[in-house]
């Protein structure tokens, strides 16, 4: 269902400036309609006087309705109500199979895929499946090879939002990855992981030729041109 516009208000009147609700990334699935008799919608074509290419827009009053906690104002009460779950931190949506919590029935939907390990979405290209549309579309990235996500900083490319964001942390020099140890400092989650086999001695990655073991994988993948002759690059 596409975002509805924002409403109309008398010209004399200082025109509501609505904002889109925030949502999880992959959530393609159509939450349940928890609107009471005053909020349904109706059809544009049966309503002359509200006319907009056929949109569904409020019947009654279009209003706006401002979150009293940011100011963010939102197109109806149920959406204010979905929103205000964001400060409250109410997750009234339980999977009777694991017990999670969810601020969304549309999360909800996509979480217990996981349990019944459905799998409807196929790639055309390769056969792969995925649980929601949004995921194949994420994965069609790897054959049309778009990287539609940029770094304003550089200008490298990416193709996952969640890679540019800890690409940029390069580029703001935050490192807020403090080892316990030996207090070093790492700019991410992972580089800190990685550092912290030194303290622990854990090796977690083996050759399956020697069963020699390191500690990152990019090493093992060193070793192996060893077995395999081929020249590594100097």
């Amino acid at each position: 269902m596409s975002d509805p516009e924002p409403c109309r208000i008398k010209e004399e009147e200082e025109p509501c400036r609505i904002k889109e609700e925030e949502t999880e990334e992959h959530i393609d699935f159509i939450e349940e309609d928890e609107d009471n008799e005053d909020d349904k919608f109706v059809k544009a074509e049966n309503t002359p006087h509200l006319l907009t290419e056929g949109i569904v827009l409020k019947q009654k009053d279009q209003k706006c309705f401002p979150c009293t906690e940011c100011g963010m104002s939102l197109t109806s009460k149920q959406v204010l109500k979905r929103h205000m779950r964001i400060h409250t931190g109410e997750k009234p949506y339980t999977c009777t199979q694991c017990g999670k919590s969810f601020s969304r029935l549309g999360t909800l939907n996509v979480h217990r895929l996981i349990h019944t390990g459905e799998k409807t979405h196929t790639c055309d290209q390769c056969g792969k499946t995925f649980l929601t549309h949004s995921h194949l579309e994420v994965h069609h990235r790897v054959h049309t090879k778009e990287k539609p996500y940029s770094c304003s900083e550089c200008g490298k490319s990416f193709k996952y939002q969640s890679s540019l964001r800890k690409h940029q942390t390069i580029h703001a020099g935050v490192r807020e990855h403090v080892c316990f140890m030996c207090q070093r400092t790492f700019i991410t989650a992972q580089a800190l992981k990685n550092h912290q086999m030194i303290h622990t001695g854990e090796k977690p990655y083996m050759c399956v030729l020697c069963l020699k073991t390191f500690t990152q994988l990019s090493h093992v993948k060193g070793h192996m041109k060893f077995h395999t002759g081929e020249k590594q690059h100097t």
